[in-house]
């Protein structure tokens, strides 16, 4: 792409990814423009981050009275966005205290740091948390220990220790890693970089209940999986189990950066000092939290979402049938659709030049994650995009 005189180039970028040419510019709705006037129909919104879409009226309008009011009054201070936005949700979920940051990575540093305060307090200095192969908790240096995702290991070591990695819906592999130093147990409830592989109900209740027995921790990493992406408030509150600390970020700001460190009183155990940050619970991102979470709690809206997902996952059923493809996983909006092939990363470009944006987290499969409020009309046209760019791909493999 050349970029016309008047816009800049990312020359003076970092290059930390292998981004495609296209300049975005606008976002509304369900759709990106770019700088050349073409539209996309987006259905990996910021990686789950826009769970109302580009730009929603009611974001601009909060963030904006918010902007003309207080900006940041320092972490040092209370404001109102931040009280109103940790009673919302803490009134939802099982929750008593609310630690607000900007990343997700951050929240659960903040989580792992919350355990090992626990665990020095109440079980002999135990430190070590339990996690799991293909994992994914964040790019600092102790949730990328945390993760388990292939290569990570060796990237920047040496890695902070302490993380153990289990199988995810195995629990007798979570039950041999379980020893003196053992605090916690955390986990995604649908590893999403892994290709949206979900942890099993009955899993999930197997940990509650070991956690339980072994006097343990259980933190569930909701960052993408929570704030309605998979058709529910948080992805753990459909299997019936309440963990002990839940991390958000991502679509709880709409597209605003910001992220959230939840934990029962039992476990809640910072003191004064223990845990900050310049902007955490500033009023501007608290104030788009509270749209978001407002418009979620709607009567009938996590309804009509999950309607419109299920006809979503219908979709691809049908597609994957039709063109021999693979199995379709995922709940709610997060859906990934095996390839049967590592087709993944042609049909993404494919894709990107018929006007369709979608993720390949593995080569062998497809990541989506449109907007909760989709329209069946724009599930249609998606469909019909991802049909021609799935044969694109096939007719040159």
């Amino acid at each position: 792409m050349n970029h016309p005189a008047s816009l800049p180039t990312p020359a003076s970028l970092m290059p930390i990814a292998a981004r495609p040419d296209a300049l975005f510019v606008r976002g509304e709705g369900a759709w990106l423009f770019d700088a050349e006037g073409r539209r996309y129909l987006d259905w990996m919104q910021g990686w789950a981050v826009n769970c109302l879409g580009h730009s929603p009226q009611v974001i601009v309008d909060a963030v904006a009275q918010q902007a003309a009011t207080l900006l940041n009054p320092g972490p040092a201070f209370h404001n109102l966005p931040a009280m109103r936005l940790a009673e919302k949700l803490t009134a939802h979920s099982g929750f008593d205290h609310v630690f607000f940051a900007s990343s997700g990575a951050e929240a659960n540093e903040g989580a792992i740091k919350l355990a090992r305060k626990w665990g020095q307090l109440h079980k002999g200095g135990a430190h070590e948390i339990v996690t799991f192969v293909d994992g994914f908790h964040g790019r600092t240096l102790a949730t990328m220990s945390a993760s388990g995702k292939p290569g990570w290991d060796t990237l920047f070591a040496p890695q902070v220790a302490g993380f153990p990695k289990a199988q995810l819906n195995d629990i007798a592999t979570v039950e041999r890693l379980i020893g003196p130093k053992t605090v916690a147990v955390m986990l995604e409830p649908i590893q999403g970089e892994a290709g949206v592989i979900p942890a099993s109900g009955d899993f999930l209740r197997q940990l509650r209940q070991l956690c339980d027995e072994r006097q343990l921790l259980l933190i569930v990493d909701e960052v993408q999986t929570g704030v309605g992406r998979t058709g529910h408030l948080f992805a753990h509150s459909a299997h019936g189990i309440q963990p002990d600390i839940m991390t958000l970020g991502k679509g709880l700001g709409g597209g605003l950066p910001i992220s959230a460190l939840l934990a029962t009183r039992a476990a809640s155990c910072f003191a004064p000092g223990d845990q900050g940050g310049t902007y955490c619970g500033n009023p501007l991102v608290c104030a788009a939290g509270l749209a978001v979470l407002d418009t979620l709690l709607a009567d009938g809206f996590l309804a009509a979402s999950r309607q419109r997902a299920e006809q979503l996952a219908e979709a691809l059923r049908v597609l994957s049938a039709e063109l021999d493809l693979g199995a379709v996983r995922g709940e709610g909006f997060l859906l990934a659709l095996e390839l049967g092939a590592d087709l993944g990363p042609a049909i993404v470009a494919h894709a990107r030049d018929r006007g369709l944006l979608v993720n390949a987290p593995r080569p062998h499969c497809l990541r989506l994650m449109p907007a909760l409020n989709t329209s069946e009309a724009e599930i249609a046209a998606g469909i019909a995009l991802l049909r021609r760019a799935i044969a694109d791909a096939q007719e040159v493999q």
